[in-house]
Order: structure tokens, then sequence, then C-alpha cells
């Protein structure tokens, strides 16, 4: 059983990752932060009892199904939902991380000029766009798989998939932001 303190580091430690993916999931950062309350109220309230060790795979799973909730409300308000197309690639590897892979190479250097950082930190907005563009079922096996570093088994848990549809997704993603970044000139 979680304690009260073991609860609130646990929440602590994952509500920055969580908002930055929920609002790359519903590009709206005020709704981004209701969505990870609520989540993190959900998951204290029904799940606090539970013990720690669980805690990851209940909050990528509440945390979700609050993001389709809004998406549905969304839907609902508005009478219109535009789902992004659907990126056709091929292969996966499993171990890529596009922006890992950028950071890294660019933090080996000592000392860079401010050109250079400008020039980093723009092709970071550039990734940050394309994952943007990626269509929802993509852009959050990604999301789950490369940023927040869970397995191809815990990703299938929380997105309520197979882990066959997780491999899937993540390697449309992978092989559609690595084509658009190429027709931009960025080659990692």
């Amino acid at each position: 059983m979680a304690t009260e303190r073991e609860l609130s580091d646990f929440l602590a430690g994952v509500e920055r990752r969580a908002f930055k993916r929920t609002v790359y999931h519903v590009r709206d950062e005020e709704a981004a932060l209701d969505i990870v309350q609520d989540s993190m109220m959900k998951l204290s309230e029904h799940y606090g009892d539970k013990p720690p060790a669980e805690l990851p795979m209940l909050f990528q799973r509440i945390l979700s199904n609050c993001t389709l909730d809004w998406f549905r409300r969304q839907k609902t308000r508005n009478a219109l939902f535009s789902n992004l197309s659907d990126f056709e690639a091929a292969g996966d590897d499993g171990d890529f991380d596009l922006l890992e892979t950028y950071s890294a190479e660019e933090s080996s250097q000592q000392s860079e000029s401010a050109e250079d950082a400008t020039r980093r930190a723009q092709t970071l907005r550039q990734i940050e766009a394309e994952i943007l563009e990626l269509p929802a079922r993509q852009r959050e096996a990604f999301l789950m798989r490369y940023w927040e570093d869970m397995d191809v088994a815990e990703t299938a848990a929380a997105m309520g998939c197979s882990e066959g549809s997780v491999k899937t997704h993540c390697s449309r993603a992978v092989q559609a932001l690595s084509k658009a970044l190429k027709a931009k000139g960025i080659h990692l």
C-alpha cells in the first residue's frame, strides 16, 4: 500500500512529463492542465491504496482515458473532430529515440556558439511540431515508448491495445517523423 508521502512523491515526479505529453495530444495548455489534474485526482481517490509499484501503470492508463474523454467531449461540443491522416511506414527497431538522439549529439560538444544553440533550439521546435502532426494513436504510442520510456507491454496496457498495435503505431510514427524531418533538411 502506498503511503500518502509515496503517492505525493510519485505525482510530483510525473507531473511535468504528463503535462508535456498531454499538451502534445490536446494542443491546448489549459485543457492539458485540467486533464493532468483530473488524472492525478482520480489516481489519488480510487487507487491511492495500491502498492507504489503499480502507480505508474495505473496513472498512464488514467491519463490516457482522461485524454480520450476530453476528445469525446470536444467532439460532442463541436460536432466536428478532425483526425490526422495515417502515415504508412515500415520497420521499427524498438530502440530509436528521436529527441534523445538529437540532444545527445548536440550536448556532446563542450561549448557551443550562440548560432549553434539557436539552430539546435529551432530544430527541437521543428521536431516537437512534427510530433504534434502525428495521428493521435501514433503520437500516444510514440510518447509513451520514447518519452515516458515505457516498454511495449506497458504501453499496450496503458493504451488498451495489443503489443503488435503499439509496435505498428511506433514504427509509423518514427517513419513519418523521419520523412518529415528529412524533407525539412534535418538529418539525425
